[in-house]
């Protein structure tokens, strides 16, 4: 437990590197929907607010429910394409229904999947943090341009070049000649840094905090009772099966930066606090919950381990969804900034995956095929997105995924080359 300054600070910094992505889902969705912008404003402060519930279940826990480890807590991508069907077909009440069932599921056979961990051993774990990385990268890129269509003329302009280039060199600077408590905040102060001097150029707008309301309160149901449909339940189910396998692997990356094994009995409980944030998420209007790939290099490159910090960002998340205004400050903060700042975090992951695959053996073995073929298949969707758009639609949860893809490769060529339970050699 650190001190309250600290962990705000700390807290805050998880927030922005997550933000973004964060308030994507719900804006995707509203857009599939042509929902009004009453309704997509309260969808992001549902998202947000549901966001940091989920996030201190995972991070405190109770009973035999969350991890407690350094776990921020985020809306899956996996669901974006299924709730977006099952919205226009069906409306939200079905979806919201969809997700209560798919995420009551995912906490009663949490004990039973959790027995899988002992095909993530060494070599799968090191592979799939590689994986996570590389494909969060393209992000930051998107970032760096600006956000938005990569075919817009003003994408990657010199302007938006500028400001990632001078974020990144902050939080460099901070980094290496920062001490202590000054270097560990070195991403924060790069995304605080490069907004001032983005503001000074008249790169932001903060028209829209000025339109935000300074309460919302988040109500369940606000979109009436749920309703529950059979095929669009088995859809939701199909990806909480893919996302509890990405959550499996960030679990077991965070474990190890953290220097904690995730054993059986861990992973059931950070499944269980998916399972649960999710029915929590249909209740209060919000989505399915997973842990948020991105914040895994923030740990590694900060080195605060403190999973306190982690509940810090949940408490704020929570204040962000109930104070709109609040919100709209944050969501100020140019892509282009973010892309800076981006580049260093997913970066680390790689490393991260890089520094767990150190301890493998590969002389002898069949490991460095498998993490060969498992980060290229991985690239895949990373290089056309839509390579597989003559599969069947109820396919596409898994084959869209490049993380979940390859996952699943390292997983099956693991078994392929060392069996089961062989992990003294990988």
């Amino acid at each position: 437990m650190l001190p309250y300054g600290k962990l705000f600070a700390f807290g805050l910094q998880h927030v922005l590197a997550m933000y973004s992505g964060a308030v994507a889902v719900p804006i995707i969705l509203a857009q599939a929907m042509h929902l009004p912008p009453e309704q997509l404003i309260h969808l992001i402060n549902a998202d947000l607010f549901t966001c940091g519930i989920a996030t201190i279940i995972q991070t405190l826990g109770f009973w035999k429910v969350g991890a407690r480890i350094p776990m921020i807590q985020g809306v899956t991508f996996a669901a974006v394409t299924p709730m977006c069907l099952i919205g226009v077909q069906h409306g939200l009440p079905v979806m919201y229904g969809a997700i209560i069932a798919a995420g009551l599921v995912t906490f009663l056979i949490a004990p039973f999947f959790s027995r899988f961990i002992r095909f993530f051993p060494p070599v799968v774990t090191g592979t799939i943090i590689m994986i996570i990385g590389i494909t969060l990268l393209p992000v930051s890129v998107i970032w760096i341009g600006g956000g938005g269509n990569t075919s817009d003329p003003a994408f990657a302009g010199p302007m938006n070049l500028f400001l990632a280039f001078i974020t990144l060199a902050i939080v460099i600077v901070l980094y290496r000649y920062g001490r202590g408590f000054v270097s560990n905040i070195a991403v924060l102060l790069g995304l605080i840094g490069g907004t001032i001097i983005a503001t000074v150029l008249g790169q932001t707008n903060f028209a829209e905090v000025g339109r935000a309301s300074w309460v919302g309160i988040v109500t369940p149901f606000s979109f009436g009772f749920p309703a529950f449909d059979i095929g669009s339940i088995l859809s939701m189910i199909v990806v909480m099966f893919v996302t509890m396998v990405e959550t499996t692997g960030d679990c077991i990356a965070i474990g190890e930066i953290v220097d904690k094994p995730i054993g059986r009995k861990d992973l059931a409980r950070c499944l269980r606090a998916d399972g649960l944030s999710t029915v929590i998420g249909g209740i209060f209007n919000s989505f399915p919950y997973t842990a948020f790939a991105q914040n895994v290099g923030l740990i590694a490159l900060t080195r605060v381990k403190s999973r306190f910090v982690v509940t810090a960002s949940g408490i704020i998340l929570i204040g962000l969804g109930l104070l709109p205004k609040m919100a709209a400050i944050v969501a100020c903060i140019p892509n282009s900034v973010l892309g800076g700042a981006g580049i260093a975090m997913f970066g680390m992951i790689i490393a991260s995956g890089v520094r767990s695959l150190s301890k493998v053996k590969f002389e002898g073995t069949s490991n460095l095929m498998l993490v060969a073929i498992s980060i290229g298949v991985s690239m895949i969707t990373l290089t056309v997105p839509n390579f597989f758009h003559a599969f069947p639609s109820w396919s596409q949860i898994v084959l869209h995924s490049g993380i979940t893809l390859g996952s699943i490769t390292a997983v099956v060529l693991n078994i392929i080359f060392n069996g089961i339970g062989k992990q003294e050699e990988s």
